[in-house]
């Protein structure tokens, strides 16, 4: 995965900075959602445009960041080529690819430190999908 979204809010926006600087420096192609400062925003206003360019093939994955994460995961989720996932350990984010294929990873700010996130994104974007027996699963995830 080389082209990546990210988004949030304003609780994520010091993570999202450092991760895209972080992304940027280890060759992605990021492209920021916003927001723009830690002003206080509303994430559906930046989730939504990201996963629609991930539904229609713009971007290979995403990444959401708010305090809890669960905001960003939720407004992913009403998008039915999304499968976000809510992590807060390196071997979810893992687990999430593996046998889920998500292709967006959601990040809880206010509960892991700077350095997990980073280890969870470049866990998340450089673990495959095993398919398998779990590619039917995840191909009956979808309500349409």
């Amino acid at each position: 995965m080389k082209k990546v979204g990210i988004g949030g809010d304003h609780a994520g926006f010091e993570y999202k900075q450092r991760v895209v600087a972080f992304l940027t420096s280890k060759g992605y192609d990021v492209k920021d959602f916003g927001p723009t400062s830690e002003d206080s925003v509303d994430y559906p206003d930046y989730i939504h445009p990201m996963a629609t360019a991930i539904e229609n093939g713009e971007l290979d994955a995403g990444i959401a960041i708010c305090g809890s994460g669960n905001g960003v995961c939720m407004t992913a989720n009403k998008h039915q080529g999304i499968r976000a996932a809510l992590v807060w350990q390196s071997d979810l984010a893992a687990l999430s690819r593996q046998h889920n294929n998500a292709n967006v990873v959601c990040i809880p700010a206010r509960f892991v430190d700077y350095a997990l996130a980073e280890e969870m994104v470049s866990t998340f974007l450089i673990t495959d999908f095993e398919g398998g027996r779990h590619e039917r699963r995840v191909d009956k995830i979808s309500c349409q």
